[in-house]
């Protein structure tokens, strides 16, 4: 990767002095937490220790169960930048960079039923599942106009609100919930995919454009030296892909 920032960069990205990034350990292709330390470890969490490196600053981790406190961690001046899915409505007060990786969301369903593709299931009377806040949910709020919405707090409660009976379709990353399907008798994944997640890194728009320049710069530079996908490698990331290069 490129040669540090200049100390007037490293002031506008980490005014601390130590950078502070907000980790969401809801999506566990990004980041979960190592269970031998107890403190966060994924992707996202490799491309903050290097933009710290970079900055020459300590990195400062601050970890949510969820994306929308993640998200409020930012946009409330409790972080200085965080990892999240581009969305419209997000970008009303984040400034994000392009995506460095894609994630495909999907559905979850029980065996027996009736949905076998994804268009079946915007349908009055089937209820849907999803993560408070979430990609997905701010992605099917929009998209689906029949179907009922049940929100809960993160990717766990998703599944065991659909197990249990409580949901018709849950809505969430593909890899996780084919994972889910394997291990679980009688759920089953519908084939092909509601969305392509772009995840991208972002910081408040209140930052100003100088740094947002400066964080997208390093996210191109983390996609075209090849450390975003050494990262996924070393993380066992499946499922997901490096996203190509944004604009400039």
């Amino acid at each position: 990767m490129n040669d540090a920032f200049d100390p007037a960069t490293a002031a506008l990205l980490a005014p601390t002095g130590r950078l502070r990034a907000s980790i969401n350990l809801g999506n566990p292709i990004l980041a979960n937490t190592d269970p031998a330390t107890g403190r966060a470890r994924g992707v996202s969490v490799d491309l903050a220790q290097a933009l710290a490196e970079r900055l020459g600053v300590p990195l400062e981790t601050i970890e949510f169960p969820a994306a929308a406190k993640s998200v409020d961690a930012v946009t409330g001046g409790v972080a200085d930048v965080g990892f999240f899915a581009i969305d419209p409505l997000r970008a009303a007060e984040i400034a994000f960079t392009d995506a460095y990786i894609l994630i495909e969301g999907a559905y979850l369903v029980r065996e027996d039923s009736p949905c076998r593709a994804n268009e079946d299931v915007d349908r009055p009377g089937t209820s849907v599942v999803v993560g408070q806040g979430s990609a997905y949910d701010l992605f099917l709020t929009r998209e689906l106009k029949a179907a009922s919405f049940l929100r809960v707090a993160g990717a766990a409660e998703v599944v065991e609100t659909l197990r249990r009976g409580g949901a018709d379709v849950a809505g969430g990353i593909r890899q996780t919930l084919v994972e889910v399907a394997a291990a679980t008798p009688g759920l089953r994944v519908l084939p092909g995919r509601f969305m392509v997640i772009r995840q991208a890194m972002g910081l408040a728009r209140a930052r100003g454009a100088d740094a947002h320049a400066a964080l997208h710069a390093f996210v191109e530079d983390a996609k075209a030296s090849g450390f975003v996908a050494d990262a996924m490698r070393r993380h066992a990331v499946a499922g997901a892909s490096v996203a190509p290069a944004g604009a400039a």
